[in-house]
C-alpha cells in the first residue's frame, strides 16, 4: 500500500514541476517579446531622427539663416568676469542680433566650450550659432520663439575664425 501512495505523490510532484516549467517558459517568452518590441521601437526612433546621408549634397543658401536673422542671447556659465560681454561684442561684429548678455539663468555647470540652447523654431539659427564655437553642443529646449542662447562654458577660449568667403545670398553651393 505504501508503494501506491509514493507513486501517487511522485506523479503529483511531476505534474507540479511540469506546470511550473511551462509557466516559467511562458513568462520567459513574454519577457523576450517585450524586450524585442522595446528594442525595435528604440531602433525605429533612431532611424527617424537620423538624417539621410549622401555622398554629395547641394545646399541653397537662400533657405539658410544669415547672422542678421538670428536673435542671440549670450550667457556666461563660468566664474570669469566679463566673458559674456566680450563675446557678445565679438558676435555683434559678425552681424548677429544680441538680445541679452548675462550670467547663465539656468546656473548650469557647462564643462565643454559652449552650449547652444534652442527651441523647435530656432533649429536653423542654432546650426549657424554652432559654427561660432568649436566644441559647442546643441541642446534643444521647450522655448516657443526662435531665439538661441550661446552659453559659454569652462573650456571656452575664443570664437572660431570667421569664414573667409561668405557666399552671396541666394547662391547654391555643393559640398562634394
Amino acid at each position: 500500500m505504501s508503494y501506491v501512495v509514493e507513486s501517487g505523490a511522485s506523479r503529483a510532484r511531476r505534474t507540479r514541476r511540469r506546470r511550473a516549467l511551462i509557466t516559467l517558459g511562458v513568462v520567459a517568452l513574454m519577457l523576450f517579446f517585450a524586450f524585442w518590441y522595446a528594442y525595435s521601437y528604440y531602433r525605429a526612433s533612431d532611424k527617424a531622427n537620423a538624417s539621410p546621408s549622401s555622398s554629395c549634397t547641394a545646399t541653397a543658401t537662400s533657405t539658410a539663416r544669415t547672422p542678421g536673422q538670428v536673435t542671440l542671447n549670450v550667457y556666461n556659465a563660468t566664474d570669469r568676469t566679463g566673458l559674456a560681454a566680450k563675446t557678445a561684442a565679438d558676435v555683434r561684429k559678425r552681424g548677429y542680433k544680441v538680445s541679452t548678455v548675462s550670467n547663465d539663468p539656468l546656473q548650469k555647470d557647462v564643462k565643454i566650450a559652449a552650449e547652444v540652447r534652442y527651441g523647435p523654431t530656432g533649429r536653423e539659427s542654432a546650426k549657424l550659432v554652432l559654427t561660432l564655437v568649436k566644441g559647442a553642443k546643441g541642446v534643444k529646449d521647450s522655448r516657443t520663439d526662435s531665439s538661441v542662447d550661446l552659453v559659454l562654458g569652462a573650456k571656452f577660449t575664443a570664437l572660431a575664425p570667421a569664414p573667409k568667403n561668405p557666399s552671396p545670398a541666394g547662391a547654391t553651393g555643393s559640398s562634394c
